[in-house]
C-alpha cells in the first residue's frame, strides 16, 4: 500500500508526529510517498532518511497511490486536495493542532485510526466540489475549490454590487462586502461565519451568502447544485477579488463568473466513531452547557 503524505510546516510540535506516522506506516508495511517540500524540513529538521520516495505535483496521484494522509489543520486539507483532484485516491486528515472540520482526526489517535484502516473498518464519504469559469480563464486548471467561491470587494471601503443568476435566470442584486457561493463542506466555513447554515455532506446543494448585505432581508439561499449560477459585479473599483479555498485572483468588473458542480467528488475516509455529527457537536460545543 502506498501512502502520500502531505504537510504545510515542521516545526517543534508538529516534528514528533511526521516521525510518528512514518513509524506507523514502515510498522504495517505500507509506502511513504512524501511531497518534496515536507521531504526537505523533514530531512534538514528531524533527521529522517534521503530515501524516501516523493510526489511533486497532482499528476503523481496517477501512479497508483492508494490513500493520502493530510497532517495539520483544515487549510492543509485543503490545498492537499489540489493535489488530489480527480485521481480518486482517497484522504484522511489528522489535526496536529485543535479540532478541525475536515482534519478531524486527533495526532493522539494515529496509530487507532491506522489500525482500523488496515482492518479496513472504514468508509468513504463523497464531498462536492465547484468548478468555476471565468472569461480570462483566471485560475487555468486549478479552477475548482472544496469548500466555497468568494467575490468581494478589493482596497476599498465602499460596498459592491453582486448580480446573480440561477439557471439563466435572474436572481437577485446583493449589494454587500461580497458574496459567497459555498458547497456543503463548505457550509462550516466561511459561510457559517457569515451567518451561513450548516449543511451535512451528502446533500446536493449550494448555498448563496452575502457577506455583511446592505439590505438585511437579504438572507442566504439553498439551491440545487446543478443549476449553474452566473455572477457579474460592479462598483467604484476597476477590479474586485475573486477566491477559490482562498486562491485569489483579480478580476474586472463585468466579467462574468459562472459557477457550476465539478463533474469529481473527492473520497474522504470516515469512520463510525468519527463522523460529522460528531465533529459538528464538539467543535459547536452543542449540548454543553458553558456557564459552568
Amino acid at each position: 500500500m502506498r501512502v502520500a503524505i502531505y504537510g504545510r510546516k515542521v516545526n517543534k510540535q508538529t516534528a514528533e508526529y511526521f516521525i510518528k506516522l512514518l513509524e506507523i506506516l514502515e510498522e504495517f508495511g505500507w509506502k511513504p510517498v512524501i511531497e518534496e517540500e515536507l521531504n526537505n524540513q523533514l530531512i534538514q529538521k528531524s533527521g529522517i532518511s534521503a530515501n524516501y520516495e516523493v510526489f511533486r505535483n497532482h499528476k503523481d496521484f496517477h501512479s497508483g497511490l492508494d490513500l493520502v494522509i493530510s497532517m495539520g489543520g483544515d487549510g492543509t486539507f485543503l490545498k492537499t486536495v489540489s493535489y488530489i483532484r480527480n485521481s480518486g485516491v482517497p484522504i484522511m486528515g489528522i489535526n496536529t493542532g485543535r479540532l478541525g472540520f475536515l482534519s478531524n482526526i486527533s495526532k493522539d489517535a494515529m496509530y487507532e485510526t491506522l489500525s482500523q484502516v488496515k482492518n479496513k473498518e472504514y468508509e468513504f464519504q463523497l464531498r462536492s466540489l465547484l468548478r468555476v469559469h471565468t472569461e480570462e480563464d483566471l485560475f487555468g486548471a486549478d479552477n475548482f475549490a472544496l469548500n466555497e467561491l468568494t467575490l468581494h470587494k478589493k482596497d476599498t471601503s465602499s460596498m459592491i454590487t453582486v448580480h446573480a443568476s440561477l439557471d439563466n435566470k435572474y436572481l437577485n442584486t446583493y449589494w454587500a462586502d461580497g458574496l459567497i457561493v459555498a458547497t456543503p463542506t463548505g457550509s462550516t466555513a466561511y459561510s457559517l461565519s457569515c451567518g451561513g447554515p450548516i449543511i451535512t455532506p451528502g446533500c446536493q446543494v449550494h448555498i448563496l451568502n452575502p457577506i455583511a448585505p446592505h439590505n438585511l432581508n437579504v438572507r442566504p439561499m439553498v439551491v440545487p447544485d446543478h443549476l449553474p449560477i452566473s455572477l457579474e459585479v460592479e462598483g467604484r473599483d476597476r477590479t474586485y477579488l475573486l477566491s477559490l479555498d482562498g486562491n485569489s485572483k483579480s478580476i474586472r468588473q463585468g466579467e462574468q463568473v459562472v459557477i457550476r458542480k465539478a463533474e469529481f467528488m473527492i473520497n474522504v475516509v470516515k469512520f463510525e466513531d468519527n463522523n460529522f455529527l460528531d465533529t459538528i457537536r464538539n467543535k459547536m460545543l452543542w449540548g454543553i452547557d458553558t456557564r459552568n
